[in-house]
């Protein structure tokens, strides 16, 4: 879980652009995050198990 100090921190704007931290919305932290859907693999799988995320469920084979 990030501190609110570090999520402040990586929400101003660099003063380069490969500076950039990009963090999951609802927890903050930044490692295994994916663009698409805006958060981080742990994030995820919580919202697409519980179908919060509308066209993706779990596989099974």
């Amino acid at each position: 879980m990030a501190t609110s100090a570090m999520i402040a921190r990586s929400a101003k704007k660099p003063k380069f652009k490969s500076r950039v931290v990009r963090r999951c919305f609802r927890c903050g932290r930044k490692r295994a995050y994916m663009r698409d859907f805006d958060m981080c693999r742990i994030c995820f799988r919580e919202f697409a198990n519980e179908g919060m995320i509308p066209g993706i469920k779990k596989s099974s084979w």
